[in-house]
């Protein structure tokens, strides 16, 4: 019979069957899990000096997860964020155990009663390019090369889909139609899947890059040939924003990404006059309210603008409700 003390069929079973039948969660999220229990577990074994596989599910007792959390702080250098991500993590665990071990519902409550930190709620700033950034970037890969060729159509993908860098990295051959109006198949977050149509400058640069490639292969590829990992892309964005910046030094004052150029995506089309609910349907967003972030950012340039073609002080204004014809058509209406 299974020992039911023992914590790691437990973190078998979490993750293996919670995490991915039964909340589908994607596949960041599960990852995200795995990481913290990749942590925790080898800090049990250091503090409790038990071997993996002995460790119990009470060898994770409150006071040792505060000084787990403590160590993720002050040891690695995590962020309060990253420290109640972490421990959403353990919440999340301690509450699947609790659900299907009854005798350790006590535990369960125990754990789960460790507070998240309170963090920095300021807005972060959202940081996008201007159109001649996004220009000078495109013009960065040489296109005479093979790799120049493959740097410049994922670039401009990323700016004309507003992907985010998971969804690049795992885009096929087989996600791309070309007929009348070119699209790709992007895969979100939550497995949502979504269109969205490419410009033909955009499927004209593709085409040559996936030619005699099977469905199932991957877009784009490193030069040895394996698909591009996230980390690779993150790479590639941030060579070709140091060699633009040479010509336009305004990009060296910005933190550049490729989430950076799907704001950028978002704030071009904003300003092009798209609705924001075809932007938010565009990016893949859930919800209006996470799209609404862009509308606030134009408005706020907007308002810059507005500002600078104020009046200066000192100029008299005759005040509106002076304005007696003014006041008898207000009453009349």
């Amino acid at each position: 019979m299974r020992d039911q003390t023992l914590i790691g069929p437990w973190v078998r079973r979490f993750l293996m069957e919670y995490l991915v039948t039964d909340r589908n969660l994607a596949r960041n999220t599960q990852l995200s899990y795995r990481d913290t229990l990749v942590l925790l577990l080898p800090y049990l074994n250091k503090v409790s000096k038990k071997p993996l596989d002995r460790l119990t599910i009470d060898d994770l007792s409150p006071s040792l997860l505060r000084s787990f959390l403590e160590y993720l702080e002050k040891e690695r250098g995590c962020s309060g964020v990253t420290r109640n991500l972490r421990l959403a993590a353990i919440h999340s665990l301690a509450r699947f155990i609790g659900m299907h071990s009854p005798e350790h519902v006590a535990w369960c409550s125990t754990i789960r009663a460790i507070p998240f930190k309170k963090t920095e709620t300021a807005k972060s700033t959202l940081t996008y390019l201007d159109k001649p950034e996004i220009d000078t970037l495109l013009k960065t890969p040489d296109l005479r090369t093979p790799l120049g060729t493959r740097d410049y159509a994922l670039l401009i993908f990323l700016y004309n889909t507003g992907a985010r860098v998971d969804e690049a990295a795992h885009l096929t051959v087989g996600d791309i139609t070309w007929g009348g109006t070119p699209a790709v198949r992007l895969m979100g977050k939550g497995n949502k899947t979504r269109w969205c149509p490419i410009w033909t400058r955009t499927a004209d640069v593709l085409k040559p890059l996936v030619t005699g490639r099977a469905a199932q292969d991957f877009v784009f590829l490193n030069r040895l040939g394996h698909p591009l990992t996230r980390f690779g892309i993150y790479s590639l964005v941030r060579r070709a924003v140091a060699q633009a910046s040479q010509t336009l030094p305004s990009l060296t004052q910005k933190l550049v990404g490729p989430h950076c150029i799907r704001h950028s995506c978002a704030v071009h089309m904003l300003r092009s006059g798209v609705d924001i609910n075809t932007i938010r349907a565009w990016l893949g967003h859930v919800s209006l309210d996470t799209t609404h972030i862009y509308a606030e950012v134009d408005l706020e340039m907007k308002a810059h603008a507005l500002a600078r073609c104020d009046f200066p002080d000192g100029v008299p204004t005759k005040p509106w409700h002076t304005d007696q014809g003014l006041i008898a058509f207000l009453k009349a209406l």
